[in-house]
């Protein structure tokens, strides 16, 4: 035997078999009329060995082990505090909650004095709540689910933009109405006390109420594993994700309706950007609405074109809850802040002003109309002398006032 030469060169004796013993992980495909020959096949994918001659699908939620013997569990994951996609949002939503809590503590320390009660005291205390919920939903929204934060992301996620824009259109609403209304007779309209104003603004409010208490009915909050969203092609890198139990359709009915109080809200703020300049904050809340629905134009295509992505869950959870904040910011920035910095830096520009009548108001609403109307039909100068003649003979001489309408807010 030592003697004996081999083709192959090798001293060694030729195993006398067709095929070898498969490795662990693969299967043995039989060569067809030749029993003692068959291929190795890796079980691929998801796959594990079952048997010699057979590959089987690991359970949804496992993968096969590395050997691709047997399966083992997804690891589950969430998103974490110290993740970037939690960080960014968190700090954003604290530096907004100590501004409008400094905002809030300034108003109630200057509670009577001009410029607070000019703004409305009322209503302005209802949006600074709206302002600091949509600021504290970010919280909830990065927590570890638990049925606890599901109910609460329920109730809270559209809640804050709910006060904050039935507050808003409420406001603007109002003011509308008071214009309006200059136009054909010198009377006050229905509803604009603060009694009324925030009766309206609550039964908004309530809406977005009733429907999460239908919602928490007809569907208990839970929680659920994920496995479909992070299932790569790699089962190494696959991962269950933890989240509470919140579709996108039901997340886009939760949010419509202070999306349908936003958008409302920007046709009033429309409406009454004709009016006097000093007047009322007319101007600045059509600026904060113009801003904040480009702010959520520019989140439907990023939230939603980012469904079939792998880093869904942190790119759609950061997305939401910086939209969110944006959106308070604005509202805080552009109607907040410069009344702050008036009651802070310039007290001696928060003083009373001579106190104006509604008829008053409503004159100078008329004035404007009719100003407005024949601009395009008389040469300068001639509207204002017709406009103030027809004035001075309807009002008697003895009764005449003059008002200053400086600052003045409705």
């Amino acid at each position: 035997m030592d003697a004996m030469q081999w083709t192959s060169g090798d001293p060694s004796v030729p195993a006398s078999v067709c095929s070898l013993p498969c490795k662990m992980g693969e299967r043995k495909k039989v060569v067809k009329g030749v029993p003692c020959c068959w291929h190795c096949e890796r079980c691929e994918g998801y796959h594990f060995q079952a048997s010699e001659l057979i590959c089987e699908l690991c359970p949804y939620e496992q993968r096969p082990d590395q050997n691709h013997t047997g399966c083992q569990p997804i690891p589950i994951i969430k998103l974490e505090w110290h993740s970037p996609w939690a960080v960014v949002p968190v700090f954003i939503s604290v530096l907004g909650i100590l501004v409008t809590s400094f905002v809030i503590v300034t108003f109630v320390r200057y509670h009577d004095t001009p410029i607070v009660r000019a703004s409305g005291r009322e209503m302005s205390y209802v949006l600074l709540t709206g302002i600091f919920l949509c600021y504290a939903i970010t919280f909830p929204m990065i927590a570890a689910p638990d049925v606890a934060v599901c109910s609460i992301r329920r109730i809270f996620l559209g809640l804050g933009m709910c006060f904050s824009y039935a507050a808003l259109l409420t406001k603007t609403n109002r003011i509308h109405r008071i214009f309006e209304q200059g136009k054909k007779a010198v009377t006050a309209p229905r509803f604009i006390s603060p009694a009324s104003q925030l009766v309206i603004t609550f039964s908004l409010i309530s809406v977005q109420l009733l429907g999460v208490f239908v919602w928490f009915a007809t569907d208990p909050p839970h929680m659920v594993v994920d496995y479909g969203e992070q299932r790569t092609q790699d089962p190494e890198n696959a991962r269950g994700v933890l989240k509470c139990d919140i579709s996108d359709l039901s997340l886009i009915c939760s949010l419509g309706y202070s999306i349908l109080l936003m958008v409302t809200c920007t046709v009033y703020a429309i409406k009454t950007r004709g009016v006097p300049e000093t007047f009322n904050e007319a101007k600045p809340i059509g600026f904060t609405m113009y801003t904040t629905c480009i702010i959520w134009l520019a989140f439907i295509p990023i939230f939603f074109g980012t469904a079939q992505s792998a880093e869904r869950m942190y790119i759609q959870t950061a997305t939401l809850t910086i939209s969110l904040s944006l959106s308070a910011s604005v509202s805080l920035g552009m109607l907040y802040m410069p009344k702050v910095y008036i009651i802070v830096f310039h007290p001696e520009q928060n003083v009373p002003k001579r106190k104006r009548t509604f008829k008053a108001i409503v004159t100078v609403a008329t004035m404007t109309s009719k100003l407005s109307q024949l601009a395009s039909e008389r040469p300068n100068g001639e509207v204002k002398t017709e406009i103030c003649e027809g004035m001075d003979a309807s009002m008697p001489s003895t009764k005449t006032k003059y008002v200053s309408y400086t600052n003045h807010a409705i």
